[in-house]
């Protein structure tokens, strides 16, 4: 299958964040590439991948970048696509790696989930495409569903503890 989103990270390093994005789409069969690219190391590639993106099919870019975060503004600047910024956590905390994607100029904006959230990510560029695919619109709404089955089960399992101070009937 075409994929349908594109997950860039600035390098390999940024893969044990990225992966979590990656997993929640083949979780619901939701075609994906991944590539590594840097807007420092390989402005070129950046470039021409963010140009050519829309002609191969992605609808939405997720890219994560740590530090000065440059790679989702760059690609931005590039495509008519929706762009979501990851900010990896690195030497503040990810603070400095939000606060580089969230400070896009004006005309180039970048969505931006929270520091280390490429499974938001994920979760956000699915909703996006869901508004014009019926297919993957039913992926998220039975993955919404399922939210509230987890607190649920959590209600049930402490109701079932016994001797618990806090417990309410």
């Amino acid at each position: 299958m075409k994929p349908l989103i594109s997950i860039i990270m600035g390098s390999t390093s940024d893969l044990p964040v990225m992966e979590k994005a990656c997993q929640w789409l083949e979780s619901y069969k939701i075609p994906f590439e991944v590539n590594a690219l840097s807007a420092h190391r390989t402005p070129d590639a950046v470039e021409s991948f963010a140009k050519g993106a829309k002609a191969r099919g992605i609808k939405v870019i997720i890219a994560g970048a740590g530090m000065a975060a440059a790679l989702p503004g760059v690609i931005a600047a590039s495509t008519p696509l929706p762009v979501i910024g990851v900010p990896i956590k690195g030497m503040l905390d990810g603070l400095d790696a939000m606060l580089s994607i969230i400070q896009m100029p004006p005309g180039i904006p970048v969505a931006t989930v929270g520091v280390n959230a490429a499974k938001n990510a994920a979760i956000l560029a699915a909703e996006m495409i869901a508004l014009g695919d019926e297919t993957v619109a039913g992926k998220v709404d039975d993955w919404k569903a399922g939210l509230g089955d987890k607190i649920k089960k959590a209600n049930k399992d402490l109701a079932e503890l016994k001797d618990y101070k806090y417990k309410c009937n």
